[in-house]
């Protein structure tokens, strides 16, 4: 019986990439390397600001201040946060249909609270959504199951009762670890939809909506 889900953001309630693949673009301007197209730097968007940084300055950034570079990223993303960033199609549709069956929603993502909660009040779709647990809100963020278990238990909800859909492979291991049903958002930013299937969620599903033929 399912009485919650869980969503991970960037890459699962949120496009982010734009807003984020901007912040790289900017940091790689200030130090005369050239601009990164999207298809490139989206694979990466789910794997944090490092492997931002290693799509866009390869094999040099050994060779920098990756502190500098980190840091920049996140100042230009922070004054910038929701310039494009965008709910998915069905994102809401879905969010609507959970609320009519009487499902709670929560939020477990390991971007940081001081990014997370001004990019929510950005979007309005997501303003009624209590229960966020952010990668600093513990010791620990995915993939242990511990971000996980305390949305839960925020809730007030057994973790074997909730569902959890994330685009990383760390999402799907924290939701196994938790004991928790384990979604794939494929409309996420995964690397490719065969290296998806292998981490072996519990579903596969290819937009938001079809969440909620299995619930």
């Amino acid at each position: 019986m399912t009485e919650a889900v869980i969503f991970d953001l960037d890459g699962t309630l949120l496009n982010t990439c734009d807003d984020l693949g901007a912040a790289l673009n900017h940091t790689l301007s200030l130090h005369g390397f050239a601009q990164v197209a999207k298809e490139r730097y989206s694979p990466a968007i789910s794997n944090g600001v490092k492997a931002l940084l290693e799509v866009g300055f390869g094999t040099e950034l050994e060779k920098l201040d990756q502190a500098l570079l980190r840091q920049q990223v996140l100042d230009h993303y922070a004054q910038n946060i929701a310039v494009h960033s965008h709910c998915f199609d069905g994102v809401n549709a879905l969010l609507e249909g959970l609320e009519s069956k009487g499902i709670s929603v929560a939020i477990m993502t390991n971007k940081p609270t001081f990014l997370t909660l001004p990019l929510l009040t950005k979007i309005p779709e997501l303003a009624h959504i209590q229960v966020i647990v952010c990668g600093d809100t513990l010791d620990e963020a995915k993939p242990s199951p511990k971000p996980l278990l305390h949305a839960a238990a925020q809730l007030k909800v057994d973790a074997r009762n909730c569902v959890y859909v994330g685009d990383a492979e760390r999402d799907i291991q924290a939701a196994r670890a938790a004991e928790m049903r384990s979604v794939t958002a494929l409309w996420g930013y995964i690397p490719s939809k065969s290296i998806a299937l292998s981490w072996g969620a519990d579903l596969n599903l290819t937009n938001p909506e079809a969440l909620l033929k299995h619930i």
